[in-house]
């Protein structure tokens, strides 16, 4: 045996130390290092990363998503495309800015008191400071970026993309500025998008309240209405009282008024179908500066839009002698009052859904604002047309996401695209005389002459995010280069919780500005869960940090896991035991590998031998390293990776380890010539680290290192090419002929554990074959039964004579007999052999059933129906021996 340098167990840290900047050394993930390597001009295949955001370490989720893209990019490499793998992270805004204005609280510091401009020098420091720490990440989980195009949704050119968008979208008419009611984060005092606001739960009260009339109108011998609302502190913005027009109840009501408690304004009663008669009074307050239906409402009746609060949720100078309150103890002290002046009937405790603001958590206020929109309804019907092309549609994975992408789009709201920030791409739009009536307006990238101000607010996040599959090729300033060559990209992954978010703006901006789709298809994972199926949060303390997994078990162990453990679009539970499990896979990897490494010779060459060589068993080893190829590779270019992991294990663990190593023993351990043997193991070794690479980058190319053929040279296993399905290496004869090995072999292991008879205990095997061709086949491989089932001695023949007293097993054309006097209960026996016989008369009867259906018969391929007539026929077979050797054993009892 060879003496070899790896350890005799796996060492995830050994392994990997030093490995990620050799590739970077190498310059291994640059398409033109690629191309240089492979001497072609070879087919580009593109992938952009999903920015994280700067805000903090990436959790599992990141991890989840970036493996699944680094698989992608992997195999593309291997199998000889041009691939560039974009990084670049996105500056986020709310979030971002968020975080550094929480420090700075801590720190008694507020970003009025730096003002603008030092406070975004305070946020490129944290961004700097993420940053780095994220492409730490990247490295330690092996992806194989191409650092030298990195972009940052703030840079230059990113800039100058999102300018351009901007006005050409407002010389369009599809970017407009207007008052209207949008959804207001209090704390971070900037506006938010629909799909920024999340719904939870929380306690409140219906404050059932008297608006008295104001001409001693009565309703039902009262002199007043009652009005339900939720938020009593917006009363001071009630402008009316609306009915439905065809309410019977309150058609003699409209046109009179009634007077708003605590304030006594005078508000007329208006009928408008907005109202629900069945829903509780049938009489709604209207707030036009305070609820987005009653602005509609508002804005038909032309109403005073009222509004009762500042930025930061505190009553204003519209609330009376509450101004200043918080809007939680102005409601207090409003519901206090109203008790006290008798204008409160009724408080009624409920449990309502109330939108939160998903960045900072706090209750969101809808607010009279005048901010810039997209108009949605033009961009939106151009993406419908397009999905509706084959040629040119988005393909999700799965395909049931492109119903929900689709009724998304079919049902959607202007944009609000203005945020209330200082971190972000400031919006370039100019004013003169903002404010007065002479006020002018100009939207382009610089002011039109002096005295103009630039409008204060930048863009929402997902505006310039919208544009990075095209922004990051060097769209609009170089469209030769990357753009030209890698745009459209061709497989975004991530999460389906960002459809809406992202992977539909990407997909109106890309149509829009290049006339093409962005990318060809879309991935959609779920999400990461801990073992109870929870949502990992930092509440509920459940968080897992990949870097503490990947320090314990290692990058290949945890992308192995995050690779197989769903399919496109479930989520994945994430437990230690799942790690387990992964780590004990490589280890298994390991050990086989040093196996075959220790018993090549310095001169061993991976390649197959000639035909005339070959075992069995390594003719059989070789179609099933063949079948297992076509089986990753087909699963891969579905986003199959579960099945592709499960094909892996499948052979490494059971084909490859469990079967042929065992099976090298009799020739490396005889003395004959081993070269046969040792090339094809060579080979299979190679091919299986070349199906692993894309997954499990790290262990592979070590492994791969060791080899003979590999060791000392200056290459790498993740620029070789990869596994491809030959034909001359299908051999169905001898995967049938190996199949009856095993099955006569794991027939024998079967008895001798059921006679609690181990393999040092002498045992005489009768094997009685029905073909002429399997007898064959046994007697070839008799070494092999030899070493798998020690028998005593081995009768294989077609006429033998059976022993009186034995246990059998059959199997497809043959019988197996173990005698067994002394050792077993032919009572028993008799037992086991009619248990299996029911079983076999189970099949033979579903056979059967299929086959005298008429549909089955004749709708069926002629390939299926041939095949399930010939299960029949070995169902029957075996039925028929069994039954026989029930009969022979009942007469000897």
């Amino acid at each position: 045996m060879r003496e070899v340098e790896m350890s005799t167990k796996y060492d995830p840290t050994a392994v990997e130390a030093g490995r990620y900047q050799d590739w970077l050394d190498n310059d291994l993930f640059a398409p033109e290092a690629n191309q240089a390597i492979q001497g072609q001009e070879p087919e580009p295949y593109s992938v952009v990363i999903p920015p994280p955001n700067v805000t903090g370490k990436l959790h599992l989720g990141h991890a989840w998503d970036t493996t699944l893209q680094d698989m992608l990019i992997r195999q593309k490499r291997m199998q000889g495309f041009d691939t560039l793998w974009l990084p670049g992270m996105d500056h986020a805004g709310i979030a971002t800015q968020a975080k550094v204005e929480q420090r700075l609280r801590d720190q008694g510091v507020s970003r009025y008191d730096l003002g603008r401009e030092k406070f975004v020098e305070q946020v490129w420091d944290w961004k700097n400071e993420y940053a780095s720490t994220i492409k730490q990440q990247w490295g330690k989980m092996g992806l194989s970026l191409d650092y030298s195009r990195e972009r940052f949704t703030l840079d230059e050119g990113l800039n100058q993309a999102v300018n351009k968008v901007f006005i050409d979208l407002y010389n369009k008419g599809l970017i407009y500025r207007g008052e209207y009611i949008i959804n207001w984060d209090p704390q971070a005092r900037t506006a938010l998008s629909d799909i920024e606001v999340i719904y939870q739960d929380d306690e409140g009260a219906f404050y059932h309240v008297k608006y008295p009339f104001t001409d001693g109108t009565t309703l039902n011998g009262k002199d007043y209405i009652e009005i339900a609302t939720t938020r009593p502190e917006t009363m001071f913005g009630d402008v009316a009282v609306a009915v439905h027009p065809s309410d019977e109840r309150y058609k003699d009501l409209i046109g009179k008024t009634v007077k708003v408690p605590l304030v006594n304004r005078e508000i007329p009663i208006i009928a408008d179908e907005y109202v629900e008669k069945d829903f509780g009074t049938g009489m709604v307050k209207i707030t036009p500066a305070h609820d987005p239906n009653d602005f509609q409402v508002g804005n038909r009746h032309d109403l005073e839009r009222i509004n009762t609060m500042t930025e930061d949720a505190h009553l204003n100078e519209n609330a009376g002698k509450y101004v200043g309150l918080d809007r939680f103890e102005g409601r207090k002290a409003m519901v206090a009052d109203l008790q006290e002046q008798g204008f409160m009937l009724e408080v009624e405790p409920l449990v309502h859904s109330v939108g939160h603001s998903e960045r900072t958590g706090v209750q969101i206020e809808s607010r009279l604002s005048t901010q810039w929109f997209v108009k949605m309804e033009p961009l939106a019907k151009q993406i419908l047309a397009m999905q509706q092309n084959a040629d040119e549609k988005v393909n999700f994975v799965p395909g049931r996401f492109e119903d929900t992408f689709t009724r998304w789009m079919e049902n959607i709201r202007d944009w609000v695209i203005s945020r209330q920030l200082w971190w972000g791409h400031q919006i370039p739009a100019w004013y003169k005389n903002k404010g007065t009536d002479q006020e002018e307006m100009y939207v382009g990238t610089e002011a039109p002459g002096a005295d103009w101000e630039r409008d204060p607010d930048v863009l929402d996040t997902w505006f310039s995010s919208a544009l990075w599959p095209f922004s990051t090729m060097g769209w609009p300033n170089d469209l030769d280069g990357d753009y030209a060559k890698y745009y459209p990209t061709n497989t975004l992954v991530t999460g389906y919780d960002i459809i809406f978010f992202w992977v539909a703006r990407m997909m109106f901006q890309g149509k829009e500005f290049t006339g093409e789709r962005p990318f060809k298809n879309v991935l959609i994972h779920g999400l990461i869960r801990d073992g109870e199926g929870r949502k990992m949060s930092k509440s509920l303390g459940n968080g897992v940090d990949p870097m503490d997994v990947i320090e314990k078990y290692g990058a290949d162990a945890l992308r192995w896991f995050l690779a197989t453990g769903s399919t496109p679009g479930q989520d994945v539970r994430f437990t230690y035991e799942k790690m387990d499990a992964a780590w004990n896979f490589i280890n298994k990897i390991w050990n086989v590998a040093r196996y075959v490494i220790m018993n090549l010779d310095d001169d061993t060459k991976a390649e197959v031998p000639a035909k005339d060589q070959q075992t069995l068993a390594d003719q059989w080893i070789l179609d099933r390293l063949n079948a297992t190829v076509k089986e990753v590779s087909e699963n891969f270019e579905k986003f199959e990776f579960g099945e592709a992991g499960r094909d892996l294990y499948n052979f490494i663990w059971s084909d490859l380890a469990d079967w042929y190593v065992e099976m090298t023993k009799e020739s490396l351990n005889g003395d004959g010539d081993k070269t046969a043997v040792q090339q094809t193991l060579a080979s299979v070794l190679d091919q299986t680290l070349r199906l692993l690479q894309p997954i499990m980058p790290f262990v592979s190319e070590a492994i791969w290192q060791e080899m003979p053929q590999q060791k000392g040279k200056d290459e790498h296993l993740g620029i070789q090419a990869y596994p491809v399905y030959q034909e001359s290496l299908a051999n169905a004869e001898a995967a049938a002929s190996f199949k009856s090995l095993q099955d006569l072999i794991v027939a024998v292991r079967n008895i001798r554990a059921e006679a609690k008879a181990p393999m040092s205990k002498p045992i005489n095997v009768i094997i009685k074959v029905t073909d002429p061709a399997l007898k064959s086949i046994f007697n070839e491989n008799a070494d092999y039964i030899d070493r798998f089932v020690k028998p005593e001695s081995l009768t294989i023949d077609m006429d033998v004579t059976v022993p009186q007293l034995a246990m059998s097993q059959v199997i497809t054309g043959a019988e197996v007999y173990v005698p067994l006097a002394g050792l077993i209960d032919i009572e028993a026996e008799i037992s086991r052999l009619q248990g299996e016989a029911d079983k076999f008369q189970k099949e033979v009867a579903r056979a059967n059933g299929k086959l005298s259906n008429e549909k089955f018969v004749n709708s069926a391929p002629e390939k299926v129906v041939a095949a399930e007539r010939e299960k029949l026929a070995d169902w029957e077979e075996k039925l028929a021996s069994t039954q026989k050797r029930i009969a022979d054993l009942q007469a000897q009892g």
